[in-house]
């Protein structure tokens, strides 16, 4: 009853947003499974060309930037960009290097037809494909369009905004940990209406099935498949000021084929948190479960010369991993020696908020945030003991952020952003305190 009232919030807002009568944003708000908006300071400088088989167009950005961290090490803090190392508070980093082509295939009435993605990454670590997906769209209802290859899980709100139109440098450590590299190989069925009398152009229903180790790993390492679903609304007005709010319900139903016959769950039995452990031989086979659930909205007020915009997201369930970690592997994990290693299981949850600020111009705006996640809800300051089965992992951290971002024009931006996590004070070595992990991070975008 408890675990109700506390999402009853969210499930009013989404209601409220059904009932909500206005006219659609033209903007989509730069989500990965988004074609490229030409609305968007983005879109705009895009190259294209137009042949007779369909139009092809280029785009573009990377982000060179500086970091200075509170300490060596960053405090193990890994989620500004990558790990620091054991000698290392300052560092000259090409955090991305995108270039992408999209192509599109117009039928003889001009409606869509095909659409075809490929995006690479380039930095000085070295080149990934990002994006490699095709998109075909069928026109007897104009309702469906089927999307295969890898691409982004439609999974959140913050996990699906692209880091060219992403306000903070990285995504939450929640984002990072239960979805990493966002894409996945897979297929995905989306209903989204397309005709212009439609009274359901604004809503969007994606569902996909994906490996589940998204490109973490090499390759798929069991046959489980996870499925992942979301509801969403574009921008719509609200009130006579102008308002606009969108939404969305998201839903991933996965997990991890254990090879161990050892697993543990963390549980809590007698009022007392604890590391269950389960040695079965039946384990063997038996799926540790990835079942997360999230809701999450955007609500922007127009001002004179910009705008003023609040998003949250709060996300909760089970996740599978190991003991020293709370992020899905992207391989089965095995020991120094080779060793299956067993899997564990904790509840957990998660939100972030954001306040965004346009001061007097686009040109210039302020950006708070604050975030947090708990891989473990079972557990909490010192019962978090090693002596207990506890580690690193259960851990919970709150990270306050905030920064300013001048936009130079449409091709470059600068980004000024301090982010402090704190973690809560447990009896693991290392966060008996507060971990000196704080980075302030100023980046350059060029982008066309």
């Amino acid at each position: 009853m408890k675990r109700i009232k506390r999402k009853l919030p969210f499930l009013l807002l989404v209601f409220y947003s059904l009932q909500s009568v206005g006219q659609i944003s033209n903007n989509t708000g730069g989500l990965l499974t988004d074609m490229i908006d030409t609305t968007t300071r983005i879109g705009k400088s895009m190259l294209s060309l137009t042949t007779r088989l369909g139009k092809i167009g280029f785009s573009g950005y990377l982000q060179p930037q500086f970091q200075v961290a509170e300490s060596k090490g960053a405090g193990g803090n890994i989620y500004n960009g990558g790990e620091f190392g054991p000698y290392v508070n300052n560092r000259f980093r090409l955090r991305r290097g995108r270039f992408r082509a999209d192509f599109s295939h117009l039928t003889d009435d001009g409606r869509l037809s095909t659409y075809f993605v490929f995006q690479f990454d380039g930095t000085e670590r070295g080149v990934n494909i990002r994006d490699f997906w095709g998109r075909f769209f069928e026109h007897k209802w104009d309702l469906f369009h089927f999307s295969a290859g890898v691409m982004a899980r439609p999974f959140g709100h913050e996990v699906l905004l692209s880091s060219a139109f992403r306000e903070a440098p990285e995504r939450g450590r929640m984002s990072q940990t239960l979805v990493q590299t966002e894409r996945d190989l897979g297929f995905m069925f989306s209903f989204n209406p397309r005709r212009k009398n439609s009274d359901f152009k604004w809503l969007a229903i994606d569902v996909g099935i994906y490996n589940g180790q998204g490109l973490t790993g090499t390759a798929e390492y069991d046959s489980h498949k996870d499925v992942v679903a979301r509801i969403s609304s574009r921008r719509r007005t609200i009130s006579r000021s102008g308002g606009k709010l969108s939404w969305g319900i998201s839903s991933y139903f996965g997990g991890i084929t254990s090879q161990s016959a050892l697993m543990y769950t963390a549980k809590t039995e007698n009022g007392v948190p604890v590391i269950k452990k389960d040695s079965s031989a039946a384990n063997i086979g038996r799926t540790g479960a990835r079942r997360y659930f999230g809701a999450d909205f955007q609500l922007a007020f127009p001002n004179k010369r910009g705008q003023t915009e609040f998003r949250a997201e709060y996300i909760w369930g089970l996740q599978t991993a190991t003991a020293m970690s709370s992020a899905t592997p992207g391989n089965y994990p095995v020991s120094a020696t080779g060793a299956l290693l067993p899997l564990y299981t904790r509840s957990f949850d998660g939100a972030y908020f954001y306040f965004l600020q346009h001061l007097g111009s686009t040109n210039h705006q302020v950006i708070l945030k604050y975030d947090w996640y708990n891989p473990n809800t079972k557990a909490s300051g010192k019962d978090i003991d090693p002596k207990k089965g506890f580690t690193g992992a259960d851990i919970r951290f709150d990270t306050f952020g905030g920064g300013y971002i001048y936009y130079v024009n449409q091709y470059l931006k600068l980004v000024f952003w301090y982010e402090h996590p704190i973690n809560e004070k447990t009896a693991v070595k290392g966060y008996e305190s507060d971990a000196k992990d704080g980075v302030f991070t100023l980046r350059t975008q060029f982008n066309f």
